[in-house]
Order: structure tokens, then sequence, then C-alpha cells
């Protein structure tokens, strides 16, 4: 299952350097919506389900996808206009606001925080957070794993220069977990379920009591100011594609586990966790924005995010019909 799922970062990190110049440019008057999508959530949901297709049929506006592993190569391409929409975990867009990305923070829902965790081999001589001290921690930087890491090690009154920090794609770590040659690995769903799946794997921590779990629906600048209601259409759909899921969880596992491949039991493991709420789609909330001002903060202080960032500045709200 891991090795095949190998093969889904069609962009990945070659994205900006393979296939973002093939890319159209955004343009004023939408008549293509172009999405940059992960397989697991509610967009995944939406894709298979035909949702923003019909929704904006009447716009005479076309929907295209494009699959990314992670949310860094996504938004560098959304940032750079190859792509007008896309979701991430609550790291990547400070990376991409840092860089001078064209973006804004659009809308939101909320995860369970026990969907990302630490993981160890069942063998491994780490039992506690204390004892990460001098291993190899793999993570993708700038993804929501970089957040989880940082904050259980800060949580067993550790700093990230503490451990080996070592940046690998989900797929990638994925291959260096199993064969042993990293100690501990920070990840999310649906990987972690996969990896949970394997008697081999112990989980040493979840991020329950450690991190929030948000996630966020981005999108280009260009394209938002001039296409502010396709936006607004768009967070009311996936809204409602969220609802439906999570009032059908039967239905909505077998359609996840079509999507990534995963098995039904294991994609079951996923919907299902404490505090997961497919219908939490919203724009940007009060307590979001906070959130993300404060990891902004944090990051700059650590010396992660080069520069000090106002995230309020790129957080979209649309205007009052």
């Amino acid at each position: 299952m891991i090795s095949r799922r190998q093969t889904l970062g069609l962009f990945g990190a070659a994205a900006a350097v393979g296939l973002l110049p093939a890319m159209k440019p955004a343009r004023a008057a939408a008549t293509e919506f172009r999405i940059g999508w992960q397989k697991n959530g509610v967009l995944a949901l939406a894709k298979r389900r035909g949702a923003l297709e019909k929704r904006l049929a009447d716009r005479g506006i076309t929907v295209s996808w494009s699959e990314f592993t992670s949310g860094p190569p996504l938004l560098e391409a959304l940032g750079a206009g190859a792509l007008d929409f896309g979701a991430t975990g609550d790291v990547p867009p400070l990376f991409a606001q840092a860089a001078g990305a064209q973006l804004y923070y659009v809308g939101l829902y909320r995860g369970s925080p026990a969907a990302s965790a630490i993981l160890v081999r069942k063998d491994s001589p780490i039992k506690t957070l204390e004892d990460l001290k001098g291993k190899k921690v793999v993570f993708k930087r700038g993804s929501s794993a970089h957040n989880v890491a940082i904050k259980v090690l800060r949580h067993a009154g550790l700093k990230p220069e503490d451990v080996e920090q070592i940046d690998l794609s989900p797929p990638d770590a994925a291959a260096a977990f199993k064969n042993g040659s990293i100690d501990a690995w920070s990840i999310w769903d649906p990987y972690l379920a996969i990896a949970e799946a394997d008697p081999e794997t112990r989980v040493l921590t979840t991020a329950e009591g450690i991190v929030d779990s948000y996630s966020f629906f981005l999108a280009n600048r260009n394209f938002t100011d001039a296409n502010g209601q396709v936006i607004v259409d768009v967070i009311d759909e996936l809204a409602k594609v969220g609802k439906s899921a999570q009032s059908n969880l039967d239905e909505t596992v077998k359609e996840l586990s079509e999507i990534t491949g995963v098995p039904v039991e294991v994609t079951r493991v996923t919907a299902t966790r404490k505090g997961t709420d497919l219908g939490s789609v919203s724009t940007i909330t009060d307590a979001a924005a906070a959130y993300q001002q404060g990891l902004a903060d944090e990051f700059y202080n650590l010396g992660i995010v080069p520069k000090k960032l106002v995230t309020g500045d790129i957080i979209w709200r649309p205007k009052a019909s």
C-alpha cells in the first residue's frame, strides 16, 4: 500500500520546475477554476461527487484538478497563479506568505488532533517524548507535520535543534520509516492510519492536547479579487458536501477508500477519529485567525519562517451582499 502511494505525487516537489510552466496563468474573467487537491477530506469528496462542477456550471466555469502529496508545492503553484484554489494544513501558508505568494486564506475546516501523530517502530528504544533527543525525526518541512513535531518537542521540554530533523515527503518518509533508517515520523492521515495498520508501528503520541487541528482553503489573490462570488459559492458548496458526508459516514468511508486506495477498515479509522467533523467548513473565524497569527509568531521566533508575518493581511472575508 505504501509503495503504491509513492506513485501519487504527480506534482510533488517537482511541480514547480517540471509541470508548472505548462499550467495556464489565472485570468480575471474566470472560465476555468483550477484546484490543487490532496487525497483526503472534503475537497476529495467534492471532486468525486462532481459537486463544484455542478455548482459552477451555470456560470460557464469548468473545473480542473491537479493532485499533490503535501501542501508546500501546492501553495507554490497557487501563489504563482498556476492554480486558483487549494487546501493545506496550517504551516504551508506561512512559508508561502513569507515568500511573497499571491494568495488569501478564504476558508477552513477543523480536523481531529488525533489525525496527526509521532510514530516509532514497535521495537524502538524510544519510549517517551524525552527519548527523542538526539534521534532522527522526519517530517515534510513546511507542512502541518512540521508544526506537530515542533510542539511535541516543546511539550517534552526539548528544542528543535535537540533532534536531527529530516525533510522528506510523506511517501519517501513512509519508505524510510518502514526500513528503519529513521527513528521517528511526524505524519497525518491517511498516511498515519496506513502506518498504524502495520503491527510493527507504534504511536508515540498523537497531537491531542498538544496541537489544535486547523486546515485551510486558500485561493490565488488575483483570481479572488476578480471572482469573489465564485469563492463564496465554492466554500458554501464544500460546506454542504461536508455536512452530507458527516451525516452518512458509512457511505463516506466507502467513497474515501475508493479515492485513496486505502482499505475501508483503515479509512474508517480516519473518518471516525475523535473530533473529526467534515461538516465544519466555514469562512475564516476569529479563533482561526488568532491561531494562525500565533503560529506565525512562534515559527518566526524559532527562526523557521524567515520574516515576521501579519497573517491577517491575507485573510479574505467575503463582502456583504
